[in-house]
């Protein structure tokens, strides 16, 4: 097995390196800065950091096809880690943010030319936002057959009623676009029952209530998360993304790929954490000596640099199974990830936070952020048990007896 990237990649690898040196960790404290002052809208910072990314060609990379780089996951793969190093601040940079990455992967795969052209382009530019709105309040969402959300039908219309929560990038002024999944007929076989549907964020009807909080933050630098009501929400049946009935199809299609970007940045996430906390025990003394002469100490380290590297190989192998046998001949492996690596970031992230003491849940270090980041994606895109139990049964389905 060959274990280098190849040439696109180095190349890329090393621009991003140096973009994140001069631009992205020297921004930090002034982005973290007007965020808090900024409400919901985007640091000010934040556009001089994408017209530079812009400008060395770091510009939605994640994309694969003619709207994006080109890449394929195993080349994106090492530089959605890279971006885990500033979660708050790189992925926007780069116009590689979720939920927009996903959304921008629905239009590109499964939208109409005309919703190309009015959504797809202005995301591609950076010029607004998006959000994908599917989580509900009053339902277990992990199973997204769930939704009660119903898009109905009515002569050239569609009218959406539901309500949805924690939906991401949605309290941004920028977010002008959400796609919702929801029921068209609760009739039809249980995975054919759903639909996805464009609706324009100042659509009558549309009303976001408030802003979704995360262990205490309010991620206003990610465009926060929302509660939002749809009550007798009109829109024209040219909204409706691919078929009636395609939606849990299409929700299978968006969440493979931001699995693997999601881990990939969490073993980012897990780097940062671990350098941070080699560089504290290294500079603060207790019990006569340096933190890095305890033993407890040493086993943290060594046990996160082997988690880390395990993490790794198994989501580049994932990555290289999506670009040769497809999403779905690499489900097990994408369902792995998302078991086995915000895990592993929330663990390394943990012992980082220990080792810091009161700096490590304070403000002066990224480290509350990114054990919250991690633990959060234990729920986002399915939590570990649903994953664990699809994992099981397939397991289980290969050692079944034969008949005969």
């Amino acid at each position: 097995m060959d274990f280098e990237f190849d040439g696109r990649t180095e190349e890329l690898r090393a621009q991003l390196l140096d973009f994140m040196t001069e631009w992205v960790y020297p921004a930090e404290p002034v982005f973290a800065d007007q965020a808090r002052e900024s409400g919901w809208s985007h640091p000010p910072i934040l556009d001089d950091l994408r017209a530079e990314a812009r400008r060395r060609g770091l510009w939605n990379l994640f994309l694969p096809g003619v709207y994006g780089a080109g890449l394929t996951n195993l080349q994106y793969a090492p530089l959605a880690e890279i971006t885990g190093h500033s979660p708050s601040v790189a992925p926007a940079a780069l116009n590689c943010a979720a939920p927009d990455t996903g959304n921008m992967e629905v239009l590109a795969e499964f939208g109409t030319e005309e919703q190309r052209k009015e959504w797809l382009e202005p995301l591609l530019d950076g010029r607004i936002r998006s959000a994908f709105a599917m989580t509900e309040p009053e339902v277990a969402s992990s199973d997204a057959s769930n939704i009660a959300t119903r898009i109905e039908r009515d002569g050239d219309d569609y009218v959406i009623n539901g309500r949805k929560w924690f939906i991401t990038g949605a309290m941004s002024p920028l977010c002008q676009i959400f796609i919702v999944m929801g029921k068209t007929d609760p009739d039809a076989p249980q995975h054919r029952q759903q639909s996805q549907i464009l609706v324009p964020r100042d659509t009558p009807g549309v009303t976001v209530r408030r802003g979704m909080e995360t262990f205490g933050f309010d991620d206003a630098d990610h465009g926060g998360h929302a509660e939002i009501d749809f009550v007798d929400v009109r829109v024209p049946a040219k909204n409706l993304i691919s078929t009636e009935g395609s939606g849990f199809a299409i929700a299978q299609a968006r969440l493979g790929p931001g699995r693997i970007h999601h881990c990939m940045r969490l073993i980012g996430m897990a780097e940062r954490a671990l350098e941070l906390m080699c560089r504290r025990v290294s500079n603060r003394q207790a019990f006569g000596g340096p933190l890095a002469d305890q033993g407890v100490i040493q086993d943290w380290i060594a046990e996160s640099r082997v988690r880390i590297e395990q993490a790794r190989l198994l989501a580049l192998k994932t990555a290289w199974l999506m670009d040769t046998v497809g999403n779905k001949g690499a489900r097990t492996e994408i369902q792995a990830i998302k078991i086995v690596v915000p895990e592993m970031a929330q663990w390394v992230v943990d012992r980082a936070i220990q080792a810091h003491g009161a700096a490590g849940v304070s403000q002066d270090t990224p480290l509350a952020r990114l054990w919250v980041a991690a633990r959060t994606i234990r729920l986002a895109d399915g939590p570990d048990e649903v994953h664990r139990r699809s994992l099981a049964r397939r397991e289980l389905r290969r050692h079944q007896p034969t008949d005969g």
